[in-house]
């Protein structure tokens, strides 16, 4: 399984007011980032856990520089040094490229940086992709010997390969915001004629078209706050008179407000996601984030469906959170032709998964339709939620790692 290409930093929670998280590359200030495949225990001709030292060895524009010709087998401790003008990202490679051992993801002008890796009996080199588009390749490396520790290469996601998912799924989000704005006119067309049993039912098709959504939230930029933001800290808390969207008119539906209370919040709904959908073909939906939301998705649904957080009255929650396994099913839809290649047990086991938890959520709604608040279920039933969405989020969270897109990678 290959190293992660940079630490996971949670997203903050996209209803909850605060900008969503978004990986780019490290610049200066963390420029001595390593992620290199480091395994525990003894190596060969190295003592137990002590790595050889592989050599120093420095990248500039016009060379991609080794250490030496041949290394014993096991592990192996570099010094990478930038001479060059751009910054650089570093791999030690199998000699056609195609399986990474190590990287350095970014390395300023000037900086050193150690790379540690364990690698078995084999020939390797490294690869310098500068920020100014220059790529250099070292001479051969030549491993000998045996050992138990070596990593196992893994394939990197270049840039480009990540297009066809990323538009893949702009044009099933685009294809979808139609139906989005449909549910919510007829939500705003119940309260219009003052039927609020029906604005009831009309909510929940409406809030849940959107929650289908969710790996676009990032492209959606301040309408997301505006169509589902949560009253988690504005000043006035539920009595705050900007909040508006979804949860809003959720309070005031299931907290005995009028018709004419509701009529304006559901008439700037219509307007807010007329204005999204003609605001979506100019925003960009960032290759890194794809990988990242299939997890992070679920890890929001974990924390503000599953217990209730994010009930402001209609009890629905497990309702949102069948929606959210939708959306996940979605973004795995198009990184799956990605991921399979790269582990294909892991692309099966995700597929099944999903599937599985979504029936045991779906096993909390009646036959009418109706859900069940997630405070009334058994601590029996909470605790095997849990433990099911917990078991899908630990197999989730190998997707960033293993699709994370690499510059000329």
């Amino acid at each position: 399984m290959p190293a992660p290409v940079a630490p996971h930093v949670p997203a903050p929670d996209r209803e909850s007011g605060r900008k969503p998280w978004s990986w780019r590359r490290a610049g200066a200030g963390v420029a001595a980032l390593v992620v290199a495949a480091v395994c525990a225990g003894s190596a060969a001709g190295a003592g137990a856990g002590t790595a050889v030292p592989g050599g120093a060895f420095g990248v500039d524009a016009t060379r991609c520089g080794a250490p030496g010709s041949r290394l014993p087998a096991g592990r192996l401790a570099f010094t990478v040094t930038d001479r060059a003008t751009p910054y650089a990202t570093v791999y030690l490679t199998s000699p056609d490229g195609a399986e990474v051992y190590a990287e350095i993801p970014w390395i300023a002008p000037g900086r050193t940086v150690a790379l540690n890796t364990a690698l078995s009996a084999g020939s390797y080199a490294f690869r310098c992709v500068f920020s100014d588009g220059t790529v250099r390749t070292s001479r051969p490396l030549a491993v000998t010997g045996r050992t138990d520790d070596a990593v196992a290469g893994y394939r990197p996601v270049p840039d480009l390969a990540m297009t066809a998912p990323v538009n893949a799924y702009r044009a099933w989000v685009a294809a979808a915001l139609p139906g989005l704005l449909t549910a919510a006119h007829a939500l705003d067309t119940a309260v219009a004629h003052g039927d609020l049993a029906a604005a009831r039912s009309r909510w929940l098709s409406a809030h849940l078209a959107y929650e289908r959504l969710g790996a676009a939230y990032t492209a959606f930029g301040d309408f997301d706050d505006a169509i589902d933001g949560r009253a988690d800290g504005l000043p006035q808390g539920v009595d705050s008179p900007d909040w508006t969207g979804f949860h809003r008119i959720e309070y005031d539906l299931w907290h005995g407000h009028s018709a004419a209370d509701l009529r304006p919040l559901t008439t700037r709904l219509v307007s807010d996601v007329a204005g999204l959908i003609r605001d979506f073909p100019s925003e960009d939906v960032d290759p890194g984030d794809l990988p990242l939301r299939s997890h992070e998705i679920l890890e929001n649904a974990m924390q503000f469906q599953l217990t209730g957080a994010a009930d402001y009255g209609s009890g629905t929650t497990l309702a949102t959170l069948d929606a959210n396994l939708d959306g996940t099913r979605e973004v795995l839809g198009v990184l799956t032709p990605l991921l399979r290649p790269r582990d294909p047990r892991l692309a099966s086991s995700l597929t099944r998964e999903v599937s599985a938890v979504q029936a045991r959520v779906r096993s909390c709604r009646s036959a009418n339709g109706t859900w069940a608040p997630v405070r009334q279920l058994t601590l029996n039933q909470s605790r095997s939620l849990e433990g099911d969405l917990g078991g899908l989020l630990e197999q989730l969270a190998e997707v960033p790692g293993l699709l994370a897109p690499r510059t000329s990678a």
